[in-house]
């Protein structure tokens, strides 16, 4: 049966600033905004809900996202498990694209992609991400090319480690031709072809996506580095590759309190990078949800860490919070931003007409209260309505 939500007294950056409307949902669609919307005329089931001029911004876009779990660096037993539902929603994620990290060989992409399905069916927008840390790429038909093309939600390969002691030590003729792959199954099947690279802390850093961009004919759309905010000197080069008109993206996991020394805090990293004039639209936000680290303990052992899909509003809050950068660019950072790179805008990351109703309201404190998803309210005054399949 159809149904419409008709929030009231928005708010609303969408992200661009629009001032006080009313947004009218109806299908899991928005198909009305204006600054007044009269309840009477609308004959299907209504629900009316009341902003009360308090910030409505897009559901957030979480681009790195281990849906299915990350983790086992210390053994089995430090496997991290699947995420849930609520886990995300209540940290205002309505679309998310999952990958496989360290582990390609006991976590397989026909895995992630059953898991992302599972999620769409339980009320958000999940897609996924071919390939792990490692060359040669694990793929579903053997081919990451052919994933692209074939299989919906695949939205291009990632994510492949770089710099860092786990990677498999990928040579820059290697990169090229797995970006060339994205890049061709991206054309042939009407998607952008990203590829994610996990970055360590190694001292080359994304040099060599910076030699890719010199010595070929990719375009730098096609790279998506990530965890940039974990060092200094990784922070310093991701921003030549964003003024080159690559994304790079910042992790709201990689916090000192999370066990991650000599790092920006995310929220600062957003605050740098403007300050700096690194072009912001091609800043971006994840979450690296459900990953894990090891940390050594002062008596030798290892304490295995977590990440939390919580980290990725806490530090948009903080960002709102500081009022360096302007609201609407700190918007964009987790929700359009993400959504170009993926080739997901404007369906994702906008409030509009014809996008899907993705829709965040934000208390006085700019903490999480309701959070709509398709058309359905999945949290309400802080509390969650809809509970993924296994959750308690």
């Amino acid at each position: 049966m159809a149904n419409a939500i008709l929030i009231q007294n928005a708010n609303l950056y969408a992200p661009t600033p629009r001032g006080i409307q009313d947004i009218l949902i109806v299908n899991g669609s928005v198909v009305k905004i204006a600054p007044h919307i009269d309840a009477a005329p609308i004959e299907l089931p209504l629900q009316v809900i009341d902003a009360a001029e308090r910030m409505v911004i897009p559901g957030y876009v979480d681009q790195h996202v281990h849906i299915i779990g990350g983790g086992g660096e210390s053994g089995f037993y430090s496997r991290t498990p699947e995420i849930m539902l609520s886990n995300l929603t209540t940290a205002g994620i309505t679309t998310v694209i999952g990958v496989i990290g360290t582990d390609g060989t006991s976590r397989h992409p026909e895995t992630l992609l059953a898991k992302a399905r599972g999620l769409t069916q339980e009320g958000i927008t999940a897609y996924m991400l071919t390939g792990s840390y490692e060359l040669p790429l694990h793929t579903i038909l053997e081919d990451a090319r052919k994933d692209i093309i074939i299989v919906n939600e695949c939205l291009g390969i990632g994510e492949i480690a770089l710099s860092d002691h786990r990677s498999s030590e990928p040579t820059q003729e290697e990169l090229t031709k797995v970006l060339t792959q994205a890049r061709l199954g991206g054309m042939l099947s009407g998607k952008t072809g990203v590829v994610q690279f996990h970055m360590g802390v190694g001292k080359k850093g994304i040099q060599v996506l910076l030699d890719i961009l010199a010595d070929s004919e990719i375009p730098a759309k096609h790279m998506i580095p990530t965890h940039i905010n974990r060092a200094f000197h990784l922070f310093e080069q991701a921003k030549k590759l964003a003024k080159k008109g690559g994304y790079i993206d910042i992790t709201s996991g990689i916090r000192e309190q999370d066990g991650f020394p000599a790092c920006v805090k995310p929220s600062d990293a957003i605050a740098q990078l403007y300050s700096d004039g690194v072009p912001m639209e091609q800043v971006t936000m994840s979450s690296d949800a459900n990953g894990c680290m090891s940390v050594v303990l002062p008596d030798g052992n290892a304490k295995q860490l977590a990440v939390d899909a919580s980290s990725f509003h806490e530090e948009i809050r903080d960002a709102l919070l500081a009022g360096i950068v302007p609201v609407e660019t700190v918007v964009a950072v987790a929700t359009s931003n993400p959504a170009r790179a993926n080739g997901l805008y404007p369906k994702k990351g906008c409030v509009d007409v014809d996008s899907d109703a993705d829709v965040i309201i934000l208390d006085e404190d700019f903490l999480v209260d309701t959070v709509i998803a398709k058309g359905k309210v999945m949290v309400q005054n802080k509390k969650v309505l809809v509970k993924g399949t296994f959750e308690h």
